[in-house]
Protein backbone atom coordinates (compact mmCIF):
# COMPACT_ATOMS: atom_id res chain seq x y z
CA UNK A 1 0.00 0.00 0.00
CA UNK A 2 1.27 3.29 -0.93
CA UNK A 3 0.71 6.44 1.45
CA UNK A 4 0.56 9.78 -0.17
CA UNK A 5 4.22 11.23 0.71
CA UNK A 6 2.26 14.79 1.04
CA UNK A 7 1.19 13.67 4.58
CA UNK A 8 2.17 13.12 7.86
CA UNK A 9 1.29 10.39 9.68
CA UNK A 10 0.79 8.94 13.42
CA UNK A 11 1.41 5.72 15.02
CA UNK A 12 -2.44 5.68 15.51
CA UNK A 13 -2.83 5.58 11.91
CA UNK A 14 -4.08 9.34 11.34
CA UNK A 15 -2.73 11.09 7.93
CA UNK A 16 -3.12 14.91 8.13
CA UNK A 17 -1.97 16.86 4.77
CA UNK A 18 -1.01 20.41 5.93
CA UNK A 19 -1.64 23.90 3.21
CA UNK A 20 -0.11 26.78 4.75
CA UNK A 21 -1.27 27.01 8.59
CA UNK A 22 -4.60 24.07 7.79
CA UNK A 23 -4.50 20.49 8.74
CA UNK A 24 -6.88 18.23 7.16
CA UNK A 25 -6.91 15.00 8.75
CA UNK A 26 -8.49 11.53 7.82
CA UNK A 27 -7.52 7.76 9.09
CA UNK A 28 -5.08 5.93 6.79
CA UNK A 29 -6.08 2.74 4.56
CA UNK A 30 -4.19 0.48 6.87
CA UNK A 31 -6.59 1.88 9.45
CA UNK A 32 -9.94 1.78 7.56
CA UNK A 33 -8.46 -2.21 6.12
CA UNK A 34 -7.95 -3.18 10.02
CA UNK A 35 -11.32 -1.90 10.96
CA UNK A 36 -13.57 -3.57 7.93
CA UNK A 37 -16.88 -1.52 7.33
CA UNK A 38 -17.18 1.57 8.81
CA UNK A 39 -21.18 2.33 9.63
CA UNK A 40 -20.57 5.34 12.06
CA UNK A 41 -18.10 8.18 12.70
CA UNK A 42 -18.21 10.35 15.61
CA UNK A 43 -16.66 13.83 14.97
CA UNK A 44 -16.02 16.99 16.98
CA UNK A 45 -18.00 20.11 15.95
CA UNK A 46 -16.99 23.79 14.45
CA UNK A 47 -14.99 25.66 16.84
CA UNK A 48 -14.18 22.65 19.63
CA UNK A 49 -10.12 23.00 20.10
CA UNK A 50 -8.16 19.44 19.87
CA UNK A 51 -5.09 18.86 21.65
CA UNK A 52 -1.72 16.84 19.73
CA UNK A 53 -2.32 13.18 20.60
CA UNK A 54 -5.11 13.25 22.39
CA UNK A 55 -8.78 12.03 21.14
CA UNK A 56 -11.15 13.48 18.72
CA UNK A 57 -14.08 11.30 18.09
CA UNK A 58 -14.14 7.57 17.37
CA UNK A 59 -15.04 5.41 13.87
CA UNK A 60 -17.49 2.69 14.88
CA UNK A 61 -17.26 -0.61 12.19
CA UNK A 62 -18.95 -4.22 11.88
CA UNK A 63 -16.07 -5.13 14.51
CA UNK A 64 -15.13 -2.44 16.69
CA UNK A 65 -14.92 1.37 18.09
CA UNK A 66 -11.96 2.75 17.43
CA UNK A 67 -10.67 6.53 18.76
CA UNK A 68 -9.27 8.96 16.89
CA UNK A 69 -6.51 11.00 17.99
CA UNK A 70 -5.23 14.69 16.36
CA UNK A 71 -2.11 14.90 14.98
CA UNK A 72 -1.79 18.00 16.11
CA UNK A 73 -3.13 21.05 18.28
CA UNK A 74 -5.67 22.86 16.66
CA UNK A 75 -9.56 24.49 16.29
CA UNK A 76 -11.70 22.86 14.25
CA UNK A 77 -12.59 24.78 10.86
CA UNK A 78 -14.65 22.26 9.07
CA UNK A 79 -16.43 18.66 9.51
CA UNK A 80 -16.33 16.42 6.84
CA UNK A 81 -20.81 16.13 7.87
CA UNK A 82 -21.19 14.14 4.45
CA UNK A 83 -19.75 11.09 7.07
CA UNK A 84 -22.57 11.48 8.72
CA UNK A 85 -24.76 9.76 6.15
CA UNK A 86 -21.91 7.81 3.95
CA UNK A 87 -19.56 6.88 6.97
CA UNK A 88 -18.64 3.85 4.36
CA UNK A 89 -16.88 5.91 2.28
CA UNK A 90 -13.85 6.00 4.36
CA UNK A 91 -13.77 2.39 3.30
CA UNK A 92 -13.46 3.40 -0.39
CA UNK A 93 -11.08 5.66 -0.84
CA UNK A 94 -9.59 5.99 3.10
CA UNK A 95 -6.39 8.39 1.18
CA UNK A 96 -8.30 10.95 0.17
CA UNK A 97 -11.45 10.75 2.77
CA UNK A 98 -10.61 13.55 5.17
CA UNK A 99 -12.51 13.67 8.48
CA UNK A 100 -11.91 17.51 9.85
CA UNK A 101 -9.96 20.71 8.85
CA UNK A 102 -8.00 22.12 11.68
CA UNK A 103 -6.38 25.86 12.05
CA UNK A 104 -2.79 24.36 13.56
CA UNK A 105 -2.02 26.33 16.73
CA UNK A 106 1.37 25.03 16.63
CA UNK A 107 2.82 23.98 13.51
CA UNK A 108 5.75 22.28 15.01
CA UNK A 109 3.59 19.41 16.66
CA UNK A 110 3.92 18.49 12.65
CA UNK A 111 7.59 17.39 13.68
CA UNK A 112 6.37 14.29 15.65
CA UNK A 113 4.73 13.21 13.18
CA UNK A 114 5.93 9.96 10.70
CA UNK A 115 6.57 10.63 7.45
CA UNK A 116 5.63 8.44 4.58
CA UNK A 117 8.30 5.92 4.21
CA UNK A 118 8.28 5.63 7.87
CA UNK A 119 4.80 5.11 8.36
CA UNK A 120 4.95 2.27 5.67
CA UNK A 121 7.89 0.71 7.24
CA UNK A 122 5.83 1.24 10.83
CA UNK A 123 2.90 -0.84 8.92
CA UNK A 124 5.00 -3.36 8.03
CA UNK A 125 6.35 -3.81 11.28
CA UNK A 126 3.40 -3.94 13.20
CA UNK A 127 1.66 -6.61 10.31
CA UNK A 128 5.04 -8.26 9.81
CA UNK A 129 4.60 -7.90 5.89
Amino acid sequence: MAYPETYKYTKEHEWIEVDGTTGTIGITDYAQSSLGDIVFVELPKVGDKLTAHETFGSVESVKAVSDLYSPVAGTVTEVNSALNDAPETINTDANSTWLVKVALTNAADLDSLLDSATYTKYVEEETGH
